[in-house]
């Protein structure tokens, strides 16, 4: 464990976890009991991969696909704003010194 006392389980760990109930045909209950996690741990883990089979469980530190293209396009807006403001800085003054 890390010290903050919750368990880490890896896209491995958990994509295998589901299959067992998908195409192993096993019950939830069984299978969150003989892997020692919560029932609706499982359910969860089910619900994503149902959802988005491939950018399921991108593990720590990983966006998925959609959440990092939107931060790169928050971070070039952001970037395009700021550029935008010095031009009109830059306008002002050049304007100033032709008047």
């Amino acid at each position: 464990m890390d010290g903050s006392g919750r368990r880490k389980f890896d896209s491995e760990f958990k994509r295998e976890a589901v299959r067992q109930i998908v195409e192993g045909g096993r019950p939830v209950a069984e299978v969150a009991r003989s892997l020692g996690i919560h029932e609706m741990l499982l359910h969860k883990w089910k619900r994503q991969l149902r959802e988005d089979s491939e950018g399921a469980f991108p593990g720590k530190g990983h966006l998925r696909p959609q959440e990092e293209e939107l931060r790169r396009l928050q971070r070039e807006n952001a970037s395009l704003k700021e550029d935008r403001e010095i031009l009109k800085k830059a306008l002002a003054i050049f304007s100033k010194h032709r008047a």
